[in-house]
């Protein structure tokens, strides 16, 4: 259940720019590397005869391959946007109630991962639910987000548990996409300016290709900042936690090896690593640390040990055999607003 992810997410469309912005771009270097670049290979200008075979043959090769990944990145972005990120669920065992003496102790039965300093489970007082570990509250959605990495305004969506795949695939298709455009085109751009050809087609191949060329150094920047967070199993908020400041960057308390760590977001078969097929498993509630010893489950987000799942019922306070979560709104694991795009 998804609970309060079963509610509208498209009610401000104003918001919706950034997606219109992103639409635009990749509209506008399409059109001028098929138009402008692949129609010169394909000298759809001569007559059939007159057509160089060398040339024709070059121009099908890269339209195909600039195809091929152009869809690709299109629906990665198309089910990001679309794709819940994952919430905490309705019921199940989530729901505050009034904290007394015995919470401190339901969280250690639980097992829980991050808590108060009091040790009580941390709370949302928005969604006026406990929390699960890794889960933040973004108040552009206005909802609390299962192993929220940011909220990113580019998909008018947060990258959470649910699409981080598609998320991270974005980015690799587009470093790809920007790449191949950026040097295939550059023979164009170069023939413009060596030939008798107009102005305005000229001004706008150069400018196509320095666009394409800056987003491609930006894209591929950011997808390295990723790719490394993703290998030291870290998403964006809990980077800019002031906790990790005291590691120097360098750990997290969820990396279970790099291998491991490249599964929770893109899925079990590295076979299937960047293909947007194959999610990764788990229910996003649960997670376990290094130290959590053998009785830890093989899949990180995965349903926790029989231990944290039949927790000893205390006075006055909820429990559950779901997952467990975490809560409080004024924990000191609590993250700075979260970081977009």
């Amino acid at each position: 259940m998804l609970g309060a992810g079963d509610r509208p997410r498209f009610g401000e469309w104003s918001k919706l720019l950034p997606v219109y912005v992103v639409i635009l771009t990749i509209f506008f270097i399409y059109v001028e590397y098929v138009v402008f670049h692949g129609f010169r290979l394909l000298q759809v200008h001569l007559p059939r005869s007159a057509r160089a075979a060398s040339m024709v043959r070059r121009g099908y090769e890269e339209l195909l391959a600039f195809h091929i990944v152009t869809a690709l990145l299109l629906y990665c972005f198309a089910r990001c946007v679309l794709t819940h990120p994952g919430t905490i669920p309705d019921g199940e065992g989530w729901e505050l109630v009034a904290e007394n003496d015995d919470m401190a102790e339901t969280a250690r039965e639980i097992g829980l991962i991050e808590t108060k300093h009091s040790g009580e489970r941390r709370q949302c007082k928005w969604c006026l639910k406990y929390k699960p570990d890794r889960c933040h509250h973004c108040r552009v959605c206005n909802m609390c987000i299962l192993r929220m990495d940011h909220h990113c305004p580019w998909v008018y969506n947060c990258i959470g548990f649910r699409n981080h795949k598609y998320f991270f695939l974005i980015l690799i298709y587009a470093a790809v996409d920007l790449l191949f455009v950026s040097y295939t085109m550059f023979d164009t751009v170069w023939w413009s300016t060596s030939i008798d050809v107009p102005l305005p087609t000229m001004l706008l191949l150069v400018t196509g290709e320095a666009f394409t060329t800056f987003l491609m150094v930006i894209t591929v920047t950011f997808l390295c900042f990723h790719i490394w967070l993703t290998a030291k199993a870290m998403t964006t908020v809990e980077f800019c936690e002031k906790s990790l400041k005291k590691a120097s960057y360098n750990s997290s308390q969820y990396s279970h090896g790099m291998y491991r760590n490249l599964c929770a977001v893109l899925g079990p078969n590295p076979l299937l690593w960047f293909v947007p097929v194959s999610l990764p498993k788990g229910d996003g509630v649960t997670w376990h640390t290094a130290a959590s010893g053998p009785g830890a489950p093989s899949q990180p987000g995965s349903r926790s040990s029989s231990r944290a799942q039949t927790p000893t019922p205390t006075r006055g306070a909820r429990t559950s055999a779901e997952p467990r979560g975490v809560g409080g709104p004024s924990s000191s694991s609590t993250p700075r607003t979260p970081p977009t795009d």
